[in-house]
Parts: C-alpha cells; sequence; structure tokens
C-alpha cells in the first residue's frame, strides 16, 4: 500500500511542478517553454491516472500466504446434484452461490514477482477469479446444465490482460499464471481453498465423502 500511494503521489507531484513552471513560463511570455511544460504535466497526468487505475485492480488482488486460507467453501445439498454453497473470504466477505454437478472447481490467477521486486515489498499476489460446477462422467459434463460464477467484482480497468501483453518487456515481473483445484460437493462438507489453490477437508463430511471414493476406487 505505501508503495501504491508513492507511486501515484510522484507523478502528481511532478504535475504540480510542471504546471506552475508553465504558468511562469507564460507570465514570462516564454512560448516554447511553456508548451514544453505544458506537454510534459499532461503526461504525467496519464502516467497518474494509468497508475491509480493499475493500483485499483491490485486492491482487488490478496497477497499470497500458507498461514491463512484464502476462502472457505461449504455446501448444502438442495436437489439431486445441486449444491448451495456459502464462499468466506479471507477478508470476512461471504458469498452464496447455487451449483450443479457433483464437484467444484475454483480458479485462480497468481502474478509473482522476481527477487530484487520481493525485496523491495512487492509479494505474490492471487485473486480467485470463480467458482463453477463439475460433473464426474464425461457424459453428463458435456449434456448436462453448468454453473459458474464470478468471485469479485467486474473490472473497471484490465490489469491481467496488459501486464500479460508487456511481461516480456516487465523485467520485474517473473510469472504469470492460471491456476484450479477441484474437490467434490457433499452435503454438510467444507473445503479450506488457499490462494494457489490448492484445498483441503475441514469437515468430518468432505472427509468421509474422499474416504468413500477412495475405498470405490480400489474395490
Amino acid at each position: 500500500m505505501t508503495l501504491l500511494i508513492a507511486a501515484i503521489a510522484i507523478p502528481v507531484l511532478l504535475v504540480l511542478v510542471f504546471s506552475l513552471l508553465a504558468v511562469h513560463c507564460v507570465r514570462r511570455r516564454r512560448v516554447i517553454s511553456t508548451v514544453l511544460s505544458a506537454l510534459v504535466s499532461v503526461l504525467f497526468v496519464v502516467v497518474a491516472v494509468g497508475v491509480m487505475l493499475a493500483g485499483g485492480n491490485l486492491l482487488s488482488w490478496s497477497r499470497l500466504s500458507a498461514e491463512s486460507p484464502a476462502a472457505v467453501l461449504t455446501f448444502a445439498r438442495t436437489g439431486e446434484r445441486a449444491f448451495d454453497t456459502q464462499v468466506v473470504f479471507a477478508d470476512g466477505r461471504s458469498q452464496k452461490v447455487a451449483l450443479r454437478g457433483d464437484e467444484w472447481q475454483v480458479d485462480a490467477k497468481l502474478l509473482k514477482w522476481k527477487p530484487f521486486a520481493s525485496l523491495l515489498g512487492f509479494d505474490t499476489l492471487y485473486r480467485l477469479e470463480r467458482i463453477s460446477g463439475r460433473y464426474a462422467d464425461i457424459d453428463a459434463e458435456r449434456a448436462a446444465p453448468h454453473t459458474v460464477e464470478p468471485l469479485h467484482a467486474a473490472d473497471q480497468f484490465d490489469l491481467w490482460t496488459l501486464v500479460r501483453a508487456a511481461h516480456p518487456h516487465v523485467p520485474w515481473i517473473d510469472a504469470l499464471y492460471g491456476s484450479a483445484v477441484y474437490l467434490p460437493m457433499a452435503d454438510g462438507a467444507s473445503f479450506a481453498v488457499s490462494g494457489q489453490p490448492v484445498a483441503r477437508c475441514v469437515s468430518s463430511a468432505g472427509d468421509q465423502w474422499l474416504a468413500r471414493r477412495r475405498s470405490g476406487a480400489s474395490a
């Protein structure tokens, strides 16, 4: 957050400096200096706006941590292959979605920095993108109704696409990639999802479902 504020403050200060310089040149009737100062001010206005838009998008991302889950999913059966899903995020927000299928899947995006950028305070970031229902068998996956819901608000500024396009020319970005995890849905089951994402059971219902599935697969 401190780096973001500094990145916004620097171009804003430069805008003020060159704007004052342009006013000074106007008073002294220096046409060329006035035009140059005004153009530089406009340039830094564009830079400041770009930094604010990028920073606003980065605020929707979270720092990757092994200590706490990115979200906890809890399932309640509402019908045949139908579940109400409560998603509780690490910051306390919650979202309720209806999913169809045998399994749930969470997709995430990750942004990893080079070591020297990490030393400056840039942590690996993640954002949970969406949750969807899956079917265990291929025929159902092809024919049965699908459900998918976003896990974040719509972007006003698509930083991901911009950074991915500029990745070869931005030396402090190490990697950009998407990842996904999926596990079964079961009535009363809860799963903790990390930002990578990786999931683990945090309820007896989920453990029992997985145990039955393993025993059926080994039979």
